[in-house]
C-alpha cells in the first residue's frame, strides 16, 4: 500500500504529538529525539513531526509517498526521469531514523517530494543531500537538522 507522507516542522513537538493523537485517534509509531511519525491508516497517511525551533511557527518541510519495495522507488524514479522532471536518487541513506531508498524532485512552487521506501530502523535522525549535493556519510533528510 503506497501512502502520502506530509512533513511538518513543528516548534513543540510534545503539543504536536498530542494533539496529532488526538486528531487521528492513534499513538505514534515512531518517536525519537526531535522526531515523530505517525502510521495513519485512514486518511492513509505517513504524519511526520520535525522539531524547528521554539520561534518558528509550524510549517511545510517536504512532501512524499512512501512505497514499499526499492522496485518501486526504482519505477518511479524511471517515470519521473521519462517525464522530463529532474530527479535526484538515494540509496541506503539513513533519514528519519531510517534507512531508506528515494527519489526526489521538486514541485514548480519549490516544496520537495520524495518517493521512497523504508528498509530498517536507523540510530540517528540523519540528512540527505540536497539535490546536486552528492550524497556522502557526511550529508545526510530533507528531515534533518535545517
Amino acid at each position: 500500500m503506497a501512502r502520502v507522507q506530509l512533513a511538518l516542522r513543528v516548534a513543540d513537538l510534545d503539543a504536536s504529538i498530542a494533539f496529532y493523537s488526538k486528531l487521528f485517534g492513534t499513538e505514534p509509531a515512531k518517536v525519537r529525539p526531535g522526531y515523530a511519525n505517525f502510521a495513519i491508516a485512514t486518511p492513509p497517511l505517513k504524519l511526520v513531526l520535525l522539531e524547528g525551533t521554539e520561534d518558528e511557527p509550524t510549517r511545510l518541510d517536504h512532501l512524499g509517498v512512501e512505497v514499499e519495495t526499492t522496485d518501486e522507488v526504482a519505477a518511479a524514479a524511471t517515470r519521473l526521469a521519462d517525464a522530463d522532471l529532474a530527479t535526484f536518487e538515494e540509496n541506503d541513506t539513513s533519514c528519519c531514523y531510517a534507512l531508506q531508498d528515494k527519489v526526489w524532485v521538486t514541485a514548480p512552487g519549490t516544496e520537495p517530494w520524495e518517493v521512497y521506501t523504508v528498509k530498517a530502523d536507523a540510530d540517528t535522525l540523519g540528512r540527505s543531500a540536497e539535490p546536486g549535493e552528492p550524497a556522502t556519510a557526511g550529508t545526510a533528510c530533507a528531515c534533518g537538522p535545517n
